[in-house]
């Protein structure tokens, strides 16, 4: 049996995306930056996706910029807000992706801005009064740089407060929400966030194709130098069938986000359950209520002789999970999120991530497997 537990990484594309991005691979394949017909069709085409994700978000279509992903929206963002905004100053939380913790160290030894880290507590949830905090100790123009949901542990902040808080001190607030875009419903005006980001392919769309969310008051110039496409801010020949394909996936999944959080969320509980009645001494990483993603799970399996090999041995039995994020893959140091909630370090820790398209089955023999593995 063959089990995919790794959707936090990346997701199986829906056939009906597919489908919606089928004819812009094939007979509607101009350019649409030219001016004849060919181009005209795949011009309106984009421009129909860019509305698709400004309505979804409560944002206007001037506001999307259509990105090769969020890694690349997010440094767009932070960058572009210290190089074009006059940022001067950063907060941000030791439990972000990569590409925003490294943005954010760029700025600092290259840009020469100052850098300050709010605290978090052992799951992983932002302290908040000591963001205000931090806001209140600078006149500096600040940019606040949180992720909605953690990637790893799945936590999620309250982006309403921190966006607030944002507003009352005038911080710029941007907020990574790779994994809350089209799970969660999103409005940036409720969430007074300036910058935010998605990628398609968590949500059960094409690889290489994100956006970046701008507010139109904070807009900042091209990452990218070339052309004048994407308004002048991304230049570039447009990927019209990931763009397509995006906005075709976030319609269907904002169409059933009810239906499909209550069946991943029963999954998720129903995993929780039977991972308590068969390991005792097992943990979790992170929030494991209404404060965290429905899709993660972050699992502390207590040590044993097993457990170096743990991801192994479950890769042996036909099922995929992680041990942090998929970009930190290649490390070998762990991952940085567990380092920074201070965990028993001889605790092996396993992401568990879920779709729509699993099962209580698929649970069931990965129970099986880690009976056999940690029990024998």
């Amino acid at each position: 049996m063959k089990v995919y537990f790794d959707n936090a990484a990346t997701t199986a594309i829906d056939e009906e995306v597919l489908a919606a991005m089928m004819p812009f691979l094939t007979e509607h394949f101009g350019n649409p930056s030219t001016q004849y017909s060919f181009g005209r069709d795949t011009r309106a085409a984009v421009e129909e996706a860019r509305k698709t994700i400004a309505q979804l978000i409560n944002a206007s279509a001037g506001e999307i910029i259509f990105t090769s992903g969020a890694t690349e929206a997010n440094n767009m963002a932070i960058k572009g807000s210290v190089n074009y905004l006059g940022v001067e100053r950063i907060i941000t939380s030791p439990i972000e992706h990569h590409c925003v913790e490294y943005s954010v160290d760029f700025c600092r030894d290259n840009l020469h801005v100052e850098t300050a880290i709010v605290k978090i507590d052992g799951n992983g949830n932002v302290d908040l009064e000591d963001l205000q905090n931090l806001l209140k100790a600078s006149d500096k123009k600040t940019l606040v740089t949180l992720m909605h949901a953690n990637n790893e542990i799945g936590t999620l902040l309250d982006i309403e407060k921190a966006g607030a808080l944002c507003k009352q001190y005038h911080a710029l607030f941007h907020s990574d929400t790779v994994q809350t875009f089209a799970h969660f419903p999103i409005d940036v005006q409720k969430m007074n966030v300036d910058f935010m980001s998605g990628a398609a392919h968590k949500f059960h769309g094409p690889k290489g194709i994100g956006f970046l969310y701008m507010r139109k008051q904070n807009k900042v110039q091209p990452f990218i130098h070339g052309g004048g496409q994407e308004r002048g801010f991304r230049a570039g020949t447009e990927n019209v069938y990931g763009i397509v394909g995006m906005a075709a996936a976030a319609k269907k999944a904002y169409a059933n986000l009810e239906n499909d959080r209550a069946y991943i969320l029963d999954l998720k509980n129903y995993f929780i359950t039977k991972l308590k009645e068969n390991f005792p001494d097992i943990d979790f990483n992170g929030n494991i209520d209404k404060r965290s993603l429905f899709t993660v799970l972050n699992v502390s399996f207590p040590p044993n002789d097993k457990s170096a090999l743990l991801l192994f041995m479950l890769d042996m039995d036909g099922i995929c999970c992680s041990g942090g994020s998929a970009c930190g893959s290649g490390a070998s140091a762990g991952s940085h999120v567990i380092n920074a909630l201070h965990k028993d370090e001889n605790r092996v820790s396993i992401r568990f991530s879920f779709s729509k398209h699993n099962t209580r089955e698929e649970v069931d023999y990965v129970i099986e497997k880690l009976r056999k593995i940690f029990i024998g």
